[in-house]
């Protein structure tokens, strides 16, 4: 397996996919379909044979790929998967190809809409296998441009216009990437200086001296582009008017895995690289989580927009893992990750059930709803498992991520973290409020029309119910990996003696 250019085959086939859409005629929409289905299936196959093939003995980066592609620049085309990015790896494809059946039913332009999500999903994955920090904002700025055509060619519009969501997501996502480009070029630049070798690469660039005041601009350059990618206070009200204009399969993915290169590019550059620099700037990352945290589920209590109510919900639960990132020991960033992946799954399965609901009724006001677990109990039992992993339930996988992050930054911000703690209350009080009022309650006659899931509408229940639960009962089998990668991403910080987190 390790011979294989299996990261390649795995990021390269929803390309392809997307690709062999567009000579395809526009009527065969059954064949659109299912070749995007079979494409998405085939990159989560071969991410599952990564996950199970990965060495865990060894740890450290394997299926490791490079080819040099830009030498006068030190770009390669370099690929390499680890114990933080695997986990990651796994997400994109559990969500893509959801998010795929999510969208069974769309027809107008279906052609259109499945090749740019297509390259949505490929663009998302790269930027959690590549080693090479030009690429990786390569494939960063590939998700901006079809998620925005996705947006307002698709979305719908109800508290928002598509067009104004689309607009303020995508100036949200360049304003970030414009910090994100400042701050490698400002890296690029000073490694040169340094040492005379003009490179992106990763690990070469982790490995210098740079010293603590170029470190420190520079993380804080990292800190806005990526929290506002994460939707960290204040950088985060284009977050649920996106979530709300955008149609169901962009919403999955922008919830569950685009938010997440937020976090993961904090992680995997961020603090890789200017460890010292993130020492300096955590304390205020754990301020600004805090008002993620309690504010976003203040909001949530008002709400009675399904979209939004879950859109904020998502800023709110992006604050446990920005304090887990900003508490900088090896308990707080397990759970950060692990707190991306469960939330991934989790908020992902929550806007394939609302959008579902929305085709079938054409609304989102909780206040219109009551008693659908009598028309539709397989819905009602998705939105059960999503609803109880987002307040936390233990034996559902989200529930691990917190306890860990709690663990984790207590010893570095005990009042901040007893803050983060009280909002876990704020999220059951409008989660179960939520269930309550949509769920259960007396049967309403208007509603008796609504089908509930059935045939390809159960994929996405299927695939994000089990990991949702199985990452609860069985949290070693993501645990571990994402512990072995951070344990070996703090000992690398340590033997540059740079700060020594």
């Amino acid at each position: 397996m390790h011979n294989l250019p299996i990261l390649s085959l795995t990021l390269l086939l929803p390309a392809i996919g997307a690709v062999f859409i567009m000579f395809l005629p526009k009527d065969k929409v059954k064949f659109i379909r299912w070749t995007a289905a079979l494409v998405t299936f085939l990159s989560l196959l071969l991410s599952l044979l990564v996950f199970i093939f990965y060495d865990r003995s060894t740890g450290g980066m394997q299926f490791i790929e490079r080819i040099t592609w830009i030498p006068d620049l030190g770009v390669s085309y370099a690929l390499g998967i680890d114990g933080i990015s695997l986990p990651m790896l796994l997400l994109t494809n559990l969500i893509g190809f959801s998010a795929v059946y999510a969208s069974w039913h769309i027809k107008e332009q279906a052609k259109e809409f499945f090749s740019l999500l297509l390259l949505l999903i490929t663009g998302v994955m790269g930027t959690f296998v590549t080693t090479d920090l030009f690429i990786f904002f390569l494939f960063y700025e590939v998700v901006v441009i079809p998620i925005y055509i996705l947006v307002i060619m698709w979305g719908s519009s109800k508290r928002v216009t598509k067009e104004y969501a689309g607009m303020k997501l995508t100036i949200y996502l360049l304003i970030g990437s414009a910090f994100l480009l400042l701050g490698i070029i400002s890296l690029y630049v000073k490694a040169y200086l340094l040492t005379g070798k003009p490179s992106t690469d990763l690990m070469f660039l982790s490995s210098l001296d740079y010293d603590l005041s170029f470190q420190i601009f520079v993380f804080a350059l990292m800190t806005l582009g990526f929290g506002t990618l994460l939707s960290m206070f204040p950088f985060h009200s284009w977050s649920p008017d996106g979530y709300a204009g955008a149609p169901t399969a962009v919403s999955m993915i922008h919830a569950g895995v685009l938010k997440k290169i937020g976090g993961y590019g904090l992680i995997r550059i961020g603090l890789f690289i200017l460890p010292a620099g993130a020492q300096v700037i955590a304390p205020v990352i754990a301020v600004l989580a805090i008002c993620n945290v309690l504010y976003a589920a203040l909001i949530c209590i008002s709400q009675k927009d399904l979209k939004y109510i879950v859109g904020y919900s998502s800023v709110s639960h992006m604050g446990y893992v920005l304090i887990g990132i900003a508490a900088l020991n090896l308990i707080s960033i397990n759970g950060a990750v692990m707190m991306m992946f469960g939330h991934g799954v989790m908020a992902a399965l929550f806007f394939a059930l609302i959008g579902n609901l929305y085709e079938k009724s054409h609304t989102r006001n909780i206040d219109d709803f009551g008693g659908l677990a009598h028309q539709m109990p397989r819905l009602a039992t998705g939105f059960m498992i999503a609803g109880l992993a987002s307040l936390g339930l233990p034996g559902m996988v989200n529930f691990i991520g917190e306890f860990t992050i709690f663990v984790g930054a207590f010893s570095e911000y005990r009042v901040l973290t007893v803050l983060a703690v009280s909002g876990v209350i704020f999220t059951a009080l409008y989660i179960l409020r939520t269930l309550g009022a949509v769920l259960f309650g007396p049967r309403q006659e208007k509603w008796d029309h609504l089908q509930d899931l059935k045939g390809v509408e159960m994929v996405p229940l299927v695939i994000l119910g089990a990991a949702i639960i199985l990452g609860g009962f069985f949290p070693f089998t993501i645990m571990d990996l994402i512990n072995q990668g951070a344990t070996e991403l703090l000992a690398h910080i340590n033997l540059l003696n740079i700060g020594g987190i």
